[in-house]
């Protein structure tokens, strides 16, 4: 509670000069002198007991109308915060390549992890799923349910579809996703660790595609350079560890990326591709506006009313109740 007018507070040092006026009264008045008061000493009554109250009555209404006077006011500020939300869509690549062990564990469970931590900082937007090897498949449409993002990606595994590195397909379900937003900004994050080698749609066909549609792509080739370990079994079914050379087309990830606006990354470990997501994370963010409301409601007639029923209080315990009793 604020005051419109303080200074009317300092009226309230009138109210101890009339208490204290009030006890000067009291000692003061009228006396009769005896030579004893034994005989007239009689029990203390509810009169007694009662006979300030109502000057504590009038003190407090006299309390009340100052506190009126210096128009006593509550503010009750809001704001309104509206975002302006971004669709994303993550296509990643889920081709047994992505099995490889120099992330760790390997290649899938790490940008599976790290994406799910960036669907995470995701707040106001809507994201959805896209997988891809051979084939593609939507694993979860855009929705702004970010658990259910990330159940998606959880979810994801190797080996469930044709195997091969469709990009070009897993660019084009991606935009498909995003055919229907009506987003002011549309994203698409696409994940590969190898070659375009399979599908119906070539990749620079979805790129053109998306720069179409103003959808920006950015693009991250994950792999450490050179050769990384893959898992195989041996002639008598263990899992072992092979060398397999890293191939990621970067010349062709990097052309996508320039088509429509986005960028390229490399990611040759997990602590790399995290950098990653976190920079998209800074590049790709809604506009947040904010609105303030300020309202003022004035609470002089609460105090008055307060006043009212302690005078009127007063009235009645000096008028009435004392009047009758004994």
């Amino acid at each position: 509670m604020n005051f419109l007018n303080p200074n009317m507070l300092w009226l309230a040092v009138i109210i101890p000069l009339l208490i204290i006026y009030y006890i000067w009264c009291g000692r003061h008045g009228a006396t009769l002198r005896v030579s004893s008061i034994g005989g007239l000493r009689a029990p203390r009554t509810l009169r007694y007991w009662l006979q300030h109250l109502p000057i504590v009555l009038r003190m407090g209404a006299i309390a009340m109308i100052i506190i009126a006077m210096a128009r006593p006011v509550e503010r009750h500020s809001e704001e309104e915060v509206t975002v302006d939300g971004i669709d994303i869509v993550m296509a990643m690549d889920i081709s047994t390549s992505m099995l490889a062990a120099d992330f760790t564990p390997d290649r899938m469970e790490a940008a599976k992890q790290i994406a799910a931590q960036f669907a995470a900082d995701r707040e106001g937007d809507r994201l959805a799923v896209v997988a891809f090897a051979g084939e593609t498949f939507t694993q979860c449409p855009l929705t702004s349910d970010i658990r259910e993002v990330q159940t998606a990606l959880a979810s994801l595994k190797c080996g469930v579809i044709e195997d091969g590195t469709a990009i070009g397909n897993g660019l084009a379900t991606a935009l498909n996703r995003l055919r229907e937003s009506g987003a002011k900004s549309k994203v698409v994050i696409l994940l590969t660790d190898g070659e375009n080698n399979r599908g119906e749609i070539s990749p620079r066909m979805s790129a053109e595609i998306a720069k179409n549609m103003g959808v920006k792509v950015y693009t991250i080739g994950v792999g450490s350079r050179g050769t990384a370990k893959y898992p195989a079994q041996d002639i008598f079914g263990n899992t072992t560890y092979v060398d397999v050379e890293v191939n990621i087309d970067e010349a062709l990830l990097q052309e996508i990326a320039t088509t429509t606006e986005g960028q390229y990354f490399r990611a040759t470990d997990e602590n790399a591709l995290a950098s990653i997501y976190e920079q998209i994370n800074q590049l790709e963010r809604g506009e947040v506006h904010v609105t303030a409301y300020s309202t003022t409601e004035d609470l002089f007639m609460e105090w008055i009313y307060y006043a009212l029923v302690l005078l009127l209080g007063e009235l009645l315990i000096a008028r009435v109740v004392l009047n009758r009793l004994p």
